[in-house]
């Protein structure tokens, strides 16, 4: 299942290369910085979005290991039990049974373990990277939305209709 972060994200990906590349046709340097961005803001979310589908992925298959872990681990105990049911020495098999059993489920959970927390630091870092590039953009243009739509109304009526457009083609290919 792939996370809403990395649709929105590529849909606010595009708005800002559309934006962009507008603020460079029409020359105006506040809407070609202001979709760049937007753009890399929209990169971060959708690397958000792909990092949490990988930590899910992640655990998914940690639980997928643990889960047959602890299957063979039953059949070892039940294995065991069937070998000293017969015998007088009951309770040191059951506690070497028990040790085999522990030392063969904490390995794998570990491993898991490790690899969830790596994903989830590179996915930390990476939105926190793309944020930092986003906020130095944003505070390196010069003014806000309204002043550019009071300067450029064509350029801001176009740049308005081709978004409108891009969300309807969405949407519409989402009923198909």
């Amino acid at each position: 299942m792939v996370d809403t972060n990395r649709i929105t994200g590529a849909a606010r990906e595009l708005g800002g290369k559309l934006q962009g590349a507008v603020g460079d046709l029409t020359g105006s340097r506040r809407d070609s910085v202001e979709g760049r961005a937007r753009e890399v803001g929209g990169k971060a979310e959708s690397l958000y979005g792909q990092a949490k589908d990988d930590v899910r992925d992640t655990v998914r298959d940690a639980a997928g290991q643990v889960a047959d872990t602890a299957r063979d681990i039953g059949g070892r105990i039940r294995d065991a039990v069937d070998g000293i049911a017969d015998s007088d020495d009951v309770e040191a098999r059951v506690r070497r049974a028990q040790g085999a059993a522990e030392g063969v489920a904490e390995e794998p959970f570990n491993r898991a373990r490790r690899s969830v927390r790596r994903r989830a630091d590179d996915a930390s870092a990476l939105a926190e990277d793309a944020y930092g590039r986003g906020a130095r953009a944003l505070r390196q243009s010069e003014g806000g939305l309204s002043g550019r739509v009071a300067t450029y109304p064509l350029a801001s009526l176009l740049v308005a209709g081709a978004v409108g457009l891009c969300i309807g083609l969405l949407v519409s290919a989402e009923r198909d």
